[in-house]
């Protein structure tokens, strides 16, 4: 006797996926309406802001994925305006982050009882201690002008008409989620499952094709590549969340890829403001210890990935 097919189908897994993804959205929008006036230091404000890019990454990704199973006028259209939004409020964060990241590792390189000096320099940890200073309120100058432009243009874009349009958008998915009627039908199997694999298949392309192994020394050149990695490692990991797969070992993976992403912007940052016309020796040399060391985190971060994703055989 034939068991019966338990296998859902296509929207049975994907409406719901999606509902719950705008719901975050909208949750997390409402509490950056609440938190307006605690500022954008506030732990509600970063809390809202880190909910509406979580939800809108999740779904534009899922738009992108299964992209046959929705209506692919309306899933093109919503999903460019996720990506907008997403990547106009990661900016005021990422330059945050940055400028907590080198000064905390200034003042650790400055507590350091000897420093390694950057090529052609000399090793004198009294040196990074004079330029330290310095270059730490460089750093928090360049930094913090940026990103308060940045958040210039995050409340422009928050209270822009393009913004509420896709508030409204993101409403109506959470309710109603505009599939096509003959995908949608198709089983999970059959449909969602052979989307996502190609998601990964995309995924390990990228990952074979990356220009270092871990034996390879940093080179910044190759950022670019590590970056797409990580952009797809994140769609994928969000199209098996959608299957309501484990992804425990994609999270593993794509948290060393934001350690190097941060490392290498970090590296660029110190790199820019040792470029400042007339700075003092000392100063540019503390940025030049800073850039070696944060190149060096990105190496680091590097070789995690891939101990993270080609595990050592038991």
């Amino acid at each position: 006797m034939a068991q019966p097919n338990h296998d859902p189908t296509a929207g049975d897994v994907l409406a719901p996926y999606l509902r719950s993804q705008a719901t975050a959205f909208l949750r997390a929008l409402r509490l950056h309406e609440e938190s307006t006036g605690s500022g954008p230091d506030s732990a509600e404000s970063g809390q809202a802001a880190r909910g509406l890019r979580g939800a809108a990454r999740r779904i534009a990704g899922s738009l992108s994925t299964f992209r046959v199973v929705t209506e692919p006028g309306w899933a093109d259209g919503l999903r460019t305006e996720l990506v907008w939004l997403s990547s106009t409020l990661a900016d005021e964060h990422a330059y945050a982050a940055r400028l907590s990241r080198l000064l905390d590792a200034l003042q650790r390189l400055s507590a350091a009882p000897e420093v390694p000096a950057p090529r052609g320099g000399v090793a004198t940890s009294g040196a990074l201690t004079v330029g330290s200073a310095r270059a730490g309120a460089l750093l928090e100058r360049q930094l913090t002008l940026a990103r308060t432009r940045a958040h210039s243009t995050t409340l422009q874009a928050l209270g822009s008409a393009r913004f509420h349009a896709v508030a409204d958008a993101v409403a109506v998915l959470a309710s109603e989620v505009p599939l096509d009627p003959v995908a949608a039908r198709g089983r999970v199997t059959e449909v969602l499952v052979p989307l996502a694999a190609v998601t990964e298949g995309r995924l390990d392309a990228a990952v074979t094709a990356l220009p270092a192994t871990p034996e390879t020394p940093y080179s910044a050149h190759e950022d670019g590549a590590w970056h797409e990695v990580r952009r797809l490692l994140r769609v994928h990991r969000y199209a098996r969340e959608a299957l309501g797969d484990d992804v425990a070992r994609l999270v593993a993976a794509g948290a060393a890829l934001d350690v190097h992403r941060d490392a290498s912007d970090a590296a660029t940052a110190s790199a820019t403001a040792a470029r400042t016309p007339r700075i003092a020796p000392a100063t540019a040399y503390a940025l030049g210890v800073l850039h070696a060391d944060q190149r060096h985190a990105a190496l680091a971060a590097r070789h995690t990935f891939h101990a993270a994703w080609h595990p050592l055989p038991a």
